[in-house]
């Protein structure tokens, strides 16, 4: 989990308290970090994939890219909520995503699929850690917002591996 950046919070009524504002805007940004870069390698998928399946998929794909940026949105938002500023600039997820990057020379659906598939495990495995430390920074509604991500990643992540069953 990212570090707090203790006294980088701006004024608000929010009765939080400062400790607690300053885990969770950490683990907000880290995660904001990490969906941005799912999200553009979703879309990545979405606009190269060819195939038996392409159809399907590519469908798939826009079904996720949509939910990935009402999330990400979100995050973002409860981010500011909390006295932060986002940190999502091209040039922090470049530096800053704990993904690997995307393979840009994919083309086959099934092999989207699995590249997918494997980031977003890892982003749902880094969601339930984030859930647990900013619940334990005493933010249930940060807590409660990742929760309802952590279960769109689950269900995508189930989607994915539907496909690569027998392949």
């Amino acid at each position: 989990m990212a570090k707090p950046r203790a006294g980088k919070l701006h004024a608000t009524r929010n009765d939080l308290g400062a400790n607690a504002r300053d885990a969770s805007v950490a683990v907000l940004n880290a995660t904001l970090t990490d969906t941005i870069d799912l999200t553009n390698a979703v879309r990545m998928a979405h606009w190269t994939v060819r195939g038996a399946h392409f159809a399907a998929l590519h469908e798939l794909f826009g079904t996720f890219y949509e939910q990935l940026a009402e999330v990400t949105d979100d995050i973002a938002e409860r981010t500011v909520q909390l006295g932060g500023t986002p940190d999502g600039t091209t040039q922090a997820v470049g530096e800053k995503s704990r993904l690997e990057p995307y393979p840009v020379g994919l083309r086959a659906g099934l092999d989207h699929v699995k590249a997918l598939a494997d980031r977003y495990a890892i982003l749902a495995k880094s969601v339930r850690a984030a859930i647990d430390a900013t619940d334990e920074a005493g933010d249930a509604d940060t807590a409660d917002l990742l929760t309802g991500f952590s279960r769109t990643l689950d269900k995508a992540l189930w989607m994915l591996e539907a496909h690569l069953d027998g392949a």
